[in-house]
């Protein structure tokens, strides 16, 4: 009989991180229908709301007193660039064809490699540089500036991992002191109540189908979010992320299904040379922090002294 504990843990995590690609182009697929009604102020305040309620369980699991923090400004930082990028992200998958603003989007690690080497102060070698400017090779291969069909418009997603990128270091240094748990929390609330203030004054109450897709996207947004949460706990990274670049085929397929879009050819090409990119950056850093880790260990390694009697306490 099939069981899913005897599939190994690197193929399980990448189930799940297959799973949370779907659920993600559901949820844009959402945001698209719901943004032809709504201002696109109000669908990220229900993004944000819905997911809230639907967190609200497994906080009350984890029990509100093991969520204390003493870095608030710091979360309120990290609401407020993801509340950003989010608001810009759904612009963008409203405004352009959403296969090719998935494709930009592959743009986060590509700068997050940048930021990590210039605020982080990492130390980025020369390959990792190598396949971040080959990455932006691949957005000019479908941004294709100076050509007709050329729109500032496709600048939006790039935005959108621009700022994503500085969600990620914001929350990498969160997590030096802070808990996952803790960091979810106060982003959820945080940015439920961002989204909520510009959401009231362009308010405007959806129909009764739109509101199946305003609670569906915040719920699928919390969902999938858990599910790479849980791959990433099983799996290493490396071995499981590639798998999130399956957005691209997931959301060419339904947006042609759902609004007849079809990808041009230049898409699926820049979109295959940033996600090649990003694999190689994510492949390159998993490898040097093996490294690095094995190296601490041997540090650590406690050895008894020469003129210390062996084999007695």
């Amino acid at each position: 009989m099939f069981r899913y504990k005897n599939i190994p843990a690197p193929l399980q995590g990448a189930l799940l991180v297959v799973l949370a690609t779907f659920g993600f182009s559901v949820m844009n697929l959402l945001v698209r229908i719901a943004a032809e009604e709504l201002p696109l102020f109000e669908v990220t305040f229900f993004r944000n709301f819905f997911a809230f309620v639907f967190m609200l369980p497994w906080m009350h699991k984890i029990g509100f007193k093991e969520l204390k923090t003493t870095r608030l400004k710091l979360h309120f930082l990290r609401s407020v660039v993801g509340i950003s990028a989010m608001l810009v992200w759904f612009a963008s998958v409203s405004w352009l064809p959403m296969a090719q603003a998935v494709a930009l989007n592959f743009t986060v690690p590509l700068f997050a490699t940048i930021g990590a080497a210039l605020i982080l102060k990492e130390d980025v070698k020369l390959r990792r540089w190598g396949a971040t400017i080959m990455g932006f090779v691949g957005v000019l291969v479908i941004v294709r500036p100076g050509f007709g069909d050329f729109s500032p418009l496709l600048f939006l997603p790039v935005l959108a991992a621009l700022l994503m990128a500085g969600s990620v270091m914001l929350v990498k240094t969160l997590t030096k002191t802070d808990s996952s748990s803790v960091t979810v929390f106060y982003t959820t609330i945080f940015m439920t109540l961002l989204s909520l203030l510009p959401a009231i004054f362009v308010w405007e109450w959806p129909s009764a189908n739109i509101w199946y897709a305003v609670i569906g996207l915040g719920i699928l947004g919390a969902l999938s979010n858990l599910l790479i949460t849980k791959a990433l706990s099983i799996a290493d990274a490396s071995a499981v992320m590639p798998f999130d670049y399956a957005r691209l085929p997931f959301m060419a397929l339904m947006a042609f299904l759902v609004f007849g879009e079809i990808p041009d050819i230049w898409t699926w090409i820049g979109g295959g040379i940033i996600a090649t990119s990003a694999i190689y950056i994510a492949q390159r850093e998993a490898s040097i922090r093996k490294k690095a880790d094995a190296q601490l260990s041997s540090r650590n390694t406690v050895k008894p002294a020469s003129n210390a009697p062996q084999g007695t306490l």
